[in-house]
């Protein structure tokens, strides 16, 4: 079903919304929830709140893009989730450290995920990467895989991948500033 349809539905109250939304998103935004928390028992309860969330959301809201609105609830939700279950004894996962890395460009991470401005101003530098630099970009900061796996999915070597993300932030840095943010 088209992601327009499935709006349809969430304006309309039928329950079908979220059964076509889990059948259609429901793998994407998994992987999404398990590689901020890597936990599976998590990682579906945070999904299923994803479905809870964007029923409660949908309306007021008209998603202009289905897919990255419910991943954006699955990846918020998981980051809180995260930040919960660390209590500073557990140690620190992949999710710190690639936000650890993007507020070294972008401040504090949540402005990072709530500042409307710095979102298109982001939406603007990703279009500027080279298609190669911006699908490793995304798989590091939205998807949150470790450097290991988009080495092996790029076909390149972990070396080369920090290597196109250490530019990449050291450009979005420049970026931003030249935007006029306060880095």
């Amino acid at each position: 079903m088209d992601d327009n349809r499935i709006i349809e539905l969430y304006f309309k109250r039928s329950e079908a919304a979220v059964k076509e939304s889990r059948d259609k998103y429901g793998k994407q935004c998994g992987i999404i929830a398990y590689n901020i928390l890597r936990s599976r028992e998590d990682s579906e309860e945070c999904v299923n709140d994803t479905w809870f969330k964007a029923w409660n959301s949908i309306p007021p809201t008209k998603p202009t893009k289905l897919s990255t609105f419910l991943g954006r609830i699955t990846r918020n939700l998981a980051i809180d989730r995260l930040r919960k279950l660390m209590t500073g004894k557990r140690g620190r996962g992949e999710t710190d450290v690639c936000l650890e890395e993007l507020a070294e460009c972008v401040g504090y991470e949540e402005t990072f995920t709530d500042d409307l401005i710095l979102k298109e101003a982001l939406e603007c530098f990703l279009e500027e990467l080279t298609p190669k630099a911006r699908e490793i970009f995304m798989l590091r900061y939205w998807y949150m895989y470790d450097t290991e796996y988009i080495a092996n999915r790029m076909k390149l070597s972990g070396d080369a991948v920090k290597m196109s993300l250490h530019r990449s932030r050291t450009a979005l840095r420049i970026f931003l500033e030249n935007e006029g943010f306060d880095i």
